[in-house]
């Protein structure tokens, strides 16, 4: 009886692997793991192998199962389930998808910040990496974020230049060599006395918010040397080489979209603009975001822009992000965080109305005396 049963257990054994070799790899990868289509469109293929045929297309958003994993000359493949009406199973390039652990790091970035508005809008110039930390760690990579893509840009952050590629482009799990050190070159040609500039002294890193449109992962952090800071065209007019725009919002929109994020070409509105200069004013080592407040108002019959309030000329605020505009229509004010004489950090608020047609801006009374103390490193 017992040489009857063991054959017939080791059959059985052997067609569960056979069949269900599949469950098997589920089993180890766990239940839930699930993988979210990041690429436009792209295809399950019955093979990793060049020659494989398409089964099925899926499209940005889609939801897969994750039930195995190969590397196939260097390059990563998850084999899938798609949850179309056939269960299709089959191979998927891992560049094309995110795993559901990796969105996860990417929408605890965006809870950060869930409640505030943007502060400026960009645009990626060449495809660069996502991360979920602003430095170069090889594991920190969320995923590749397209060429082109459109963004809003919520804060960002200064980091000592370093020995870094322009492009941060390396495959995740991998980090790109820099090229030449400039460090020594731009020392050596500084001129006695001159003053650090924050392009020569530091790199930015922008934390970023990404609209479901461009990506299912809602945020992460971008290396700043290939972002391009998106400024209405309207307004770009008016910036000065040693004093750049860095954030801007809307005083005449009601809309959600403040910061003209993805359109360089809205039409004429009023602005409140916070700038920086190209010198370095490090206050206990930390950088301001802003030293300077422009508020451009148009002038819808004449169809010419005007001051309506800026910081005067022998004032420079030192300032630390974000900028916050609220109320409707033409009861508006603004909210700025600056540093008062004591070192402490304040909030202080703007009020915006209209008269005679003409936007006039009431500052806080006592705003005159938050002037740059002292630089000190």
């Amino acid at each position: 009886m017992l040489k009857r049963i063991v054959p017939v257990l080791f059959l059985a054994v052997f067609a569960a692997f056979q069949l269900g070799c599949t469950w098997l790899q589920g089993s180890v990868l766990g239940p839930n793991d699930t993988a979210t289509v990041i690429a436009k469109t792209a295809q399950i293929r019955t093979s990793y192998a060049v020659v494989a045929a398409d089964l099925l297309e899926v499209k940005r958003g889609d939801n897969l199962d994750v039930i195995d994993t190969m590397e196939f000359e260097k390059v990563l493949w998850y084999r899938v389930r798609a949850h179309d009406d056939a269960a299709t199973e089959g191979w998927i390039e891992a560049q094309n998808v995110i795993t559901s652990d990796t969105l996860k790091k990417s929408k605890t970035l965006a809870e950060e910040f869930k409640d505030q508005p943007p502060q400026a809008a960009g645009m990626i110039r060449s495809a660069s990496n996502l991360r979920s930390a602003p430095d170069m760690n090889p594991d920190n990579v969320l995923f590749k974020l397209a060429n082109g893509s459109n963004f809003e840009i919520m804060a960002w952050r200064f980091v000592p230049k370093q020995d870094a590629p322009d492009v941060d482009d390396a495959p995740k799990g991998e980090q790109k060599k820099g090229g030449k050190k400039k460090n020594d070159e731009i020392e050596a040609a500084k001129e006695d006395n001159e003053p650090d500039k924050m392009d020569d002294k530091y790199d930015v890193w922008y934390e970023v918010r990404l609209d479901p449109a461009v990506s299912p992962a809602p945020a992460g952090w971008l290396f700043g040397r290939q972002v391009e800071l998106q400024v209405p065209s309207d307004i770009s007019f008016f910036q000065q080489n040693n004093k750049k725009f860095v954030t801007w919002q809307r005083l005449d929109a009601d809309s959600a979209n403040k910061v003209g994020s993805g359109d360089k070409s809205l039409a004429p509105g009023s602005w409140v603009i916070l700038s920086r200069t190209n010198i370095s004013k490090p206050i206990d080592g930390v950088e301001p975001d802003f030293d300077g407040i422009l508020v451009l108002a148009f002038d819808k019959y004449d169809q010419n822009y005007y001051t309506a309030w800026r910081v005067p000329p022998n004032m420079e605020v030192w300032g630390r992000l974000p900028l916050k505009v609220e109320g409707k229509g033409d009861n508006k004010t603004f909210t700025v965080t600056v540093r008062n004489p004591n070192g402490g950090m304040d909030e202080k608020r703007f009020t915006v109305f209209k008269d005679k047609n003409r936007m006039k801006i009431t500052p806080p009374e006592d705003f005159a005396q938050y002037e740059t103390v002292a630089k000190s490193k």
